[in-house]
């Protein structure tokens, strides 16, 4: 039985800039893992991939790195990010298999042909027998239930680590769309520097990231939350522990979201009459992991005049519709890049 189902391996997979998430059908999400990995300096020889890399993050010594091979969405680190594609392939399809599986990645929207070829190329080096890719907005539009193929406007913005994808679409092709590089990791940095410029502290990546999500808001709050925070003191260079405000944290990413806020304005200023009022009457809907931001809807909101919501599961958008595009090619071949 096993084997038979190696006959005809799919795999849909949302290569985030600081996520993995891979997706089999009729098993669903099998992995969430970051997108980190680690290699030894001296042979290039990859250490560990996923969970346990991150965890190494700001901890190696000097003949380790821990790292993203991924930036702003695209590959920064070929080698690297084939190893880390191999790791999970090889993950999702258990040990041994007989035959190579057909896989589906989402990629941003504006993505170069040359950064397109470099993931299908890695897709293929690490173990696939065909490799698809797919602008993340149709998928995470698949993924969030929303009917990509009627003759609707509908609006997706999916808000992922590296990139940030507004799109409005309609009879299952892209409308209006813009690509931005800003995510997750963008308002992880704004964290770091905003902390490091207010409070003399410096923070590592993993400090921000927990800082943004368990008090990070994108409009200020009616009752401050409050987190104690370690960090190493620039004046002194020792460790020191303070606390750090939800007002703080809305504050230090406000030039991030003003572009994201931007950014949604300019598509929806291209978008045909009929389907704008389309997207008034269905209202807006967020994915991907950074749109869990507290408050963020309705910043969007209230910025837009549009309703807006966050998909159910909004991390898992967009590995869900690569699976269910992967299992109706057909269908969905107007938004698919063949290899």
């Amino acid at each position: 039985m096993l084997y038979l189902c190696m006959f005809h391996a799919k795999i849909g997979i949302d290569l985030g800039t600081t996520y993995v998430l891979v997706y089999v059908p009729k098993r669903g999400v099998i992995i969430n893992e970051p997108s980190v990995v680690a290699i030894s300096k001296f042979d290039r020889k990859v250490l560990a991939v996923g969970k346990e890399a991150k965890d190494m993050i700001g901890r190696t010594p000097d003949t380790i790195i821990a790292h993203r091979p991924l930036k702003d969405g695209v590959i920064a680190d070929y080698r690297t990010t084939e190893a880390m594609l191999r790791y999970f392939i090889n993950k999702a399809l258990g040990g041994i298999r007989l035959f190579r599986p057909e896989v589906m990645i989402a990629v941003p929207g504006g993505i170069t042909s040359t950064e397109r070829r470099a993931v299908i190329d890695a897709a293929l080096t690490a173990g696939a027998k065909y490799a698809h890719i797919i602008k993340e907005p149709i998928v995470a539009a698949i993924g969030a239930n929303i009917p990509i193929g009627s003759a609707s406007g509908h609006m997706i913005i999916d808000i992922g680590g590296g990139t940030s994808e507004m799109a409005v679409i309609s009879l299952g092709g892209i409308v209006t769309s813009e690509s931005i590089r800003i995510g997750g990791v963008k308002l992880d940095r704004a964290i770091i520097e905003f902390v490091r410029r207010k409070y003399g502290l410096a923070i590592g990546e993993r400090t921000a990231e927990r800082i943004k999500i368990e008090i990070g808001s994108a409009m200020y709050l009616p009752e401050k939350l409050f987190l104690e925070v370690k960090g190493r003191d620039l004046v002194a260079g020792l460790p020191k522990i303070i606390q750090v405000t939800s007002d703080d944290v809305t504050e230090a990413i406000q030039s991030e979201l003003e572009c994201i806020i931007r950014t949604v304005k300019e598509v929806l200023q291209k978008t045909p009459p009929e389907l704008s009022a389309d997207v008034m009457d269905k209202g807006i809907v967020l994915s991907g992991g950074s749109s869990q931001l507290r408050n963020l809807d309705q910043l969007i909101a209230e910025a837009t005049g549009v309703p807006t919501y966050v998909a159910e599961d909004p991390q898992s958008c967009v590995v869900k519709g690569t699976g269910i595009a992967l299992e109706n090619l057909d269908a969905y071949k107007r938004s698919i890049f063949m290899n």
